[in-house]
């Protein structure tokens, strides 16, 4: 039983293929994730069997996907290059914590939901849906950074070309108030192993309160599904109880909860 490394996203593939595929809601970060990872790995069981995949992002955050708490265990970093973070389903996370010895504390928790029967929000919100478009990268940048800052992360300097990917392929959706303003937004990653994640869902402080939230998931995720995917998910924080209980209301339900750990040592 063994962890193996690699920085080929190819090599990943071959190697984890099945595993990923057999539980694609479970591995939807690493399946997000795994083509802009700086390193890849895998845990085999003494048979050959995969059990356990992740992926380290360059700013050394590890993404765990679905392993087993023995393989969190055993997971040691070569070169001594531990992640300073990592983020997983809560008992792998605490099991490799542990196992390190390091002292660790931690950043979120959050629940990785899947969608049932999608459930327009009622009453509904005033306003329509529209996909963005070319002319709203400002806009959308200037919301993903402040996104980033109201849940903690670390914002990049630009996301102009982040945003601008998602709209170009026709993955982000903005809701229109009454007046025409743009006054929410909601993305969708690309689907891979049939499964794809909402993300990006944010409404500015000043138009809060009105559903706007709720209608830009709704559109997002109906986008999805008629586009053929069959599990449509997204994680929450835990700490946001406003949040979760609006996505149990879209038809969203619980599949299994997830933490981050910080290490300071």
């Amino acid at each position: 039983m063994t962890w193996s490394f690699t920085d080929s996203a190819a090599a990943f593939r071959a190697a984890a293929a099945e595993h990923l595929a057999a539980d694609p809601a479970r591995n939807t970060a690493v399946l997000t994730l795994m083509d802009a990872a700086g390193r890849l790995g895998w845990w085999e069981e003494a048979d050959g069997r995969v059990t356990g995949a992740l992926v380290v992002s360059p700013p050394g955050v590890s993404a765990f996907g679905a392993m087993t708490e023995e393989a969190a265990r055993a997971l040691r970093f070569p070169g001594g290059r531990a992640p300073t973070e990592v983020r997983g389903e809560t008992a792998a996370v605490e099991a490799y914590a542990e196992a390190t010895g390091r002292s660790w504390t931690p950043t979120v928790r959050m629940r990785l939901f899947r969608l049932g029967e999608l459930t327009p929000p009622d009453p509904a919100p005033a306003g329509r849906a529209r996909l963005a478009a070319g002319a709203d990268v400002p806009l959308v940048a200037a919301w993903t950074r402040e996104f980033a800052v109201a849940i903690g992360d670390e914002p990049a300097e630009d996301y102009t070309g982040f945003v601008a990917e998602r709209i170009s392929e026709g993955r982000l959706w903005l809701w229109e108030g009454p007046d025409g303003r743009p006054v929410a937004m909601a993305a969708v990653s690309r689907t891979i192993e049939g499964q794809a994640r909402v993300h990006l869902v944010y409404t500015p402080p000043a138009e809060r309160g009105r559903g706007y939230a709720a209608g830009a998931t709704e559109a997002v995720s109906r986008a999805a599904l008629d586009a053929g995917t069959a599990q449509v998910l997204l994680f929450t924080d835990l700490a946001n109880p406003t949040s979760n209980a609006l996505y149990r209301r879209l038809g969203y339900r619980p599949v299994t909860d997830h933490l981050g750990a910080r290490f300071s040592g």
